[in-house]
């Protein structure tokens, strides 16, 4: 059974590898004016189509894009250059913003020069962002 995460604060769901398993998942979920590719577990060969229509959806949406691989457990060559196709494409999801990448994929991007074309985020902003919730009644 997978476990399906809620984010209380703006109820944004997504998908977890079933327990006992590093099967990757990607969700994509719209959030303020950016989109937000959500990644968890192994990101290789066996999840590179997932992955491909996930950031197809992304460039759908036409909006700069987030990708939060807080729960990646590893990445190997492909999944290494289907990012490397997409931020090097000339593709509205710029600029892409990396939030809390494990060490395995800050290694990845460096040692392949894609870290200079990212922003990396130690924090996830709709946290962070005091101003996100302006517009929301505040809550007792």
């Amino acid at each position: 059974m997978k476990e399906i995460v809620t984010n209380s604060s703006d109820g944004v769901n997504f998908l977890l590898p079933e327990p006992g398993t590093n099967r990757g998942e990607a969700s994509v979920v719209a959030t303020g004016g950016r989109t937000r590719l959500i990644l968890a577990g192994d990101i290789d060969l066996q999840m590179v189509r997932e992955l491909n229509e996930a950031i197809a959806e992304c460039e759908a949406r036409a909006l700069p894009l987030d990708i939060d691989m807080r729960h990646v457990t590893f990445m190997d060559s492909a999944g290494v250059a289907t990012f490397a196709r997409m931020i090097t494409a000339n593709t509205p999801l710029t600029p892409v913003r990396l939030l809390k990448p494990p060490r395995v994929v800050r290694y990845l991007f460096d040692i392949t020069g894609l870290m200079a074309s990212v922003e990396l985020l130690e924090e996830d902003p709709a946290f962070s962002d005091p101003t996100r919730w302006a517009d929301e009644p505040p809550t007792s």
